[in-house]
């Protein structure tokens, strides 16, 4: 198993906060994904914006605050290890609330900025039938030209991309690009960009998100 201090896996250790319902007993589990410089804790406030009261949450802290130390649109390996190292966080709580019976069906991959990036990314490659998948102001993770020939369908799982315009972040391109290639493998995408929007987190998108956790599973 890997320790803290494994190079290859700087997040391994790291806490996990949780709210909800114990994923067994809950409708829908829901991973929340924080941005650079931000908190678990932050994330998780948004468990406290959405009506459902049957989502079990989990909120896991990367190590330093950042998930990985350059911009989303550098080639992937100058991310790593980091990159990889919260790719494996993520599986590892999908198969930890597999273990108590929940089905992918019944999970939620939900971020914000990085958060959001690394959910897409996540989603793209290990595609399958997700409650959902939301990101708010995020798009897939690679420099120009990265090959996007992920394997795999969604099986008409709902998706929400949200972002600026003009995010100082997430280039327009990149944010079109990732909805291009989630309805290629066959997700419903509902992609929405906000006009001068401040990267943040709008009441529009917090009632797209919340639309889609209070809707029953198929």
């Amino acid at each position: 198993m890997a320790s803290v201090h494994d190079p290859h896996h700087p997040h391994a250790g790291q806490r996990v906060l949780r709210a909800g319902p114990s994923p067994r007993d809950a409708r829908l589990v829901a991973i929340l994904l924080h941005g650079r410089g931000a908190s678990a804790e932050d994330i998780l406030g948004l468990a406290d914006r959405f009506s459902a009261t049957d989502i079990a949450y989990a909120a896991p802290q990367a190590a330093g605050s950042t998930w990985y130390p350059h911009s989303f649109l550098k080639p992937l390996q100058q991310n790593e290890p980091w990159l990889g190292s919260a790719l494996l966080v993520i599986e590892g709580l999908i198969e930890e609330v597999q273990q108590q019976g929940v089905s992918a069906e019944r999970l939620v991959l939900m971020g914000f900025s990085q958060g959001a990036c690394l959910a897409l990314e996540f989603a793209a490659r290990h595609a399958r039938r997700y409650a959902a998948v939301v990101a708010f102001s995020g798009g897939l993770i690679g420099s120009t030209g990265t090959s996007r020939n992920y394997a795999g369908s969604f099986e008409s799982a709902p998706v929400f991309i949200g972002c600026s315009d003009s995010d100082p972040h997430i280039p327009l391109d990149r944010v079109r690009e990732s909805g291009v290639v989630f309805r290629r493998m066959g997700a419903r995408v509902d992609e929405r960009i906000y006009p001068r929007m401040p990267h943040t987190i709008i009441a529009d998108e917090i009632e797209a998100a919340d639309a889609l956790l209070a809707a029953p599973s198929t």
